[in-house]
C-alpha cells in the first residue's frame, strides 16, 4: 500500500478518505478472485497501521507518565538515596519462595505485624500489584561494613554465644552501625509516599527494607498496630525478589554482600 504521507490520523484525514475512495474504484476493475486478494491485503495493511498507531500512542503515554513521576526520583536523591528509578509495576518480580527465607532465616518471623505470616501472601500481593502501573525503586547504602568471612555468617556470629570473640565483636558492630545508619530510610520512604499522594496518587504505598523498628515489642498478641501511619511492610515479606527486580531495572545490587550492603525499597505509585 502506498504511503499517503499523512500523520497518525490518516484514516480520518482527507488523504486517507481519498485513498479509500481510490481503492474502491480500483476494486471495480478487478475480478472476483483478485478482489478477495486485494481486499485481504488492504484489510491487513489497515489493521497493521491501526496496531502501530496504538503502540506508538501507548509509548507516548508511558513517556509522559515517566516524566510526570520524575519529581519522585529527584526527591529521593535529595533525601539521601543513592539512586532511584521509575519502573513499570509489571517489572516487579514476585515469587512464592521469597517469604520462606523469612520463615527459615529471620529471627523476627511472626513477631511483627508487618512481617509474615501477618501480611499478604505472594499470591494476594500479585493481585494487588496488578492494580498498579508504576513504581519507584529506591537504593540506599548502609554505612555498616564487615570482613567477608563475617558477612557470610553474620547471624551466627552475632547470636551464637560460642562464636569466636573477635568475629562476634565484628558482627555486633556491624548490626549496630547498620541499625543506626539506616534508621532514616523508612521515614524517607514515607516522605516519598506522602509526596506521591499529594501529587494526585491516592493509593501510593511504600515498602521498606528490613523489619519494622518502631516498637521494642510489637503488639502482635492484640493484632493491632500501634503506629499504622508509620509502619510499613518490607517488600520481601510479600514475595518481592529484589535481587531480580533491581537487576531487571538496571540497578543491580551486589550479592553476596561486598563492602557496604546495598538496600532497596519500593514505592507503588499508581
Amino acid at each position: 500500500m502506498a504511503d499517503t504521507g499523512q500523520g497518525d490520523g490518516e484514516m480520518e484525514s482527507p488523504g486517507g478518505l481519498s485513498a479509500i475512495r481510490n481503492g474502491n474504484r480500483e476494486m471495480g476493475k478487478l475480478g472476483d478472485g483478485e478482489i478477495g486478494r486485494w481486499g485481504y491485503r488492504w484489510g491487513y495493511c489497515i489493521g497493521e497501521r491501526i496496531r502501530t498507531q496504538s503502540i506508538m500512542a501507548g509509548m507516548r503515554n508511558t513517556k509522559q507518565d515517566y516524566r510526570k513521576y520524575a519529581f519522585l526520583v529527584d526527591k529521593a536523591k535529595e533525601l539521601g538515596a543513592a539512586g532511584a528509578k521509575v519502573i513499570p509495576a509489571s517489572d516487579i518480580v514476585v515469587e512464592n519462595r521469597v517469604p520462606m527465607k523469612c520463615r527459615t532465616g529471620c529471627i523476627g518471623y511472626g513477631k511483627k505485624l508487618t512481617c509474615p505470616p501477618h501480611v499478604p501472601a505472594p499470591d494476594e500481593f500479585r493481585k494487588i500489584l496488578s492494580e498498579y502501573r508504576y513504581a519507584l525503586l529506591v537504593k540506599f547504602i548502609s554505612p555498616a561494613r564487615a570482613d567477608p568471612e563475617v558477612i557470610c555468617s553474620i547471624y551466627r556470629y552475632w547470636l551464637d554465644p560460642e562464636a569466636p570473640a573477635d568475629r562476634k565483636e565484628q558482627a555486633t558492630q556491624f548490626w549496630k552501625d547498620h541499625f543506626s545508619g539506616t534508621g532514616a530510610f523508612a521515614p524517607l520512604m514515607l516522605e516519598l509516599e506522602r509526596a506521591a499522594f499529594n501529587a494526585g496518587n491516592p493509593f501510593a504505598l511504600a515498602f521498606v527494607n528490613g523489619s519494622c523498628r518502631l516498637c521494642e515489642t510489637c503488639n502482635v498478641k492484640a493484632g493491632i498496630c500501634l503506629h499504622p501511619t508509620q509502619a510499613r511492610i518490607p517488600e520481601h515479606a510479600v514475595g518481592v525478589n529484589m535481587v531480580k527486580t533491581a537487576e531487571k531495572a538496571g540497578m543491580p545490587i551486589r550479592f553476596p554482600v561486598q563492602g557496604h550492603p546495598e538496600l532497596m525499597a519500593l514505592l507503588l505509585i499508581d
